[in-house]
């Protein structure tokens, strides 16, 4: 049974995040999400904010599904995290070639820390394509409508945090 590991911050999950996991359970048994903890950045959502909202996406789109999803958090390098929950696939989503030119340099030191983690790259689907979290945040926070870039529960959450 392969597990695949999806790190990133999910600050917000967008629809693109959200293509993404779903390519990987087509290509995976179980998919680990992976989100990352860092002590410097202070994120919009906490961690079980995030989580809470990445399980309901995915139990909206593919309910059958939402019990081969955990999500987990790290604050180590994303091989070693990998390795800890027995991962051997670590599953990157490109929107472009910019993204391609920098996951490529990531895969190559990942593989030379862990070769036996191998990095599978998924395209993201056209619609997705333009989608950031850091965008979706500013949008939202000038009131702008993000519901075409996030599933309904996060769009909800953004408003929601907007009125606080």
């Amino acid at each position: 049974m392969t597990t695949a590991f999806y790190p990133g911050s999910f600050d917000p999950m967008t629809n693109g995040h959200l293509d993404v996991l779903v390519q990987a359970l087509n290509v995976s048994a179980r998919v680990i999400v992976a989100i990352g903890i860092h002590p410097g950045k202070t994120p919009l959502f906490t961690f079980d904010e995030r989580a809470d909202l990445i399980r309901q996406a995915l139990g909206g789109y593919l309910p059958g599904r939402a019990g081969d999803v955990s999500v987990v958090s790290f604050d180590t390098l994303v091989v070693d995290a990998a390795r800890a929950h027995g991962a051997s696939l670590l599953v990157r989503g490109l929107r472009d070639g910019t993204d391609l030119d920098y996951e490529m340099q990531m895969a190559g030191m990942n593989r030379q820390m862990a070769p036996d983690i191998q990095t599978l790259f998924l395209p993201a689907g056209t619609a997705s394509r333009p989608i950031t979290a850091t965008l979706v945040r500013q949008i939202a926070a000038m009131g702008g409508d993000v519901s075409a870039f996030v599933p309904k529960g996060v769009h909800l959450a953004l408003a929601a945090k907007r009125k606080t």
